[in-house]
């Protein structure tokens, strides 16, 4: 039993070799994916990252099983992932490249279907990721980026004349209302007074 936890099913080098691999291959498929995939998940898009995730299990741990062949694969991992981070902070031009840039959705209140297309992102999942952050809809949008993390950036509108008016208007008339409502009160009271 001992031997199954603590004994290599496979040689420390293949075992390095194979995270290595199926690391730099899910980094280049997410990469050609897009960028939807890593940021705006439809339950369609979560099933396949997990079937993924269990599918490369294999071609890392290969016939080993043991308790250390699972940590030498994990521990790979995180030193890969933390090596290639520190190395694209340092040099942006290769991380820009890698990573691409962000796309805009949304420019001038103008929306891109073209790239809204090329990402595959539907005019209904951006009116809920803009309602998520707050505004009404589309039309409420000055600018709309797909950042490069998968993440949609809203910029809101800024009011026209008429709608500033309008809004100011308004406020006006509540104010009014609860003016009259007071002096309503204090009539009655006055009255009841006498």
């Amino acid at each position: 039993m001992a031997n199954d936890l603590f004994v290599l099913g496979i040689p420390f080098a293949e075992k390095l070799l194979r995270t290595f691999c199926v690391y730099g291959f899910l980094l280049a498929g997410l990469r050609l994916a897009g960028k939807r995939e890593l940021g705006q998940l439809n339950p369609f898009d979560l099933v396949v990252l997990l079937l993924l995730s269990n599918t490369v299990q294999n071609a890392i741990i290969g016939n080993d099983n043991s308790l250390l062949g699972g940590i030498v694969g994990a521990s790979a991992l995180l030193i890969l992932n933390w090596i290639v981070v520190r190395f694209l902070y340092t040099h942006p031009t290769i991380a820009r490249w890698l990573e691409g840039d962000a796309d805009v959705l949304i420019e001038r209140g103008k929306l891109h279907d073209v790239r809204l297309k090329r990402e595959l992102i539907t005019r209904g999942e951006l009116e809920a990721a803009a309602r998520r952050q707050g505004i009404e809809g589309l039309h409420h949008v000055e600018t709309c980026r797909l950042e490069v993390g998968g993440a949609l950036t809203f910029v809101p509108r800024a009011p026209t004349d008429d709608e500033k008016r309008h809004r100011e208007l308004l406020e006006h008339l509540v104010a009014l209302e609860e003016s009259q409502a007071s002096l309503v009160t204090r009539l009655g009271a006055l009255e009841r007074q006498r």
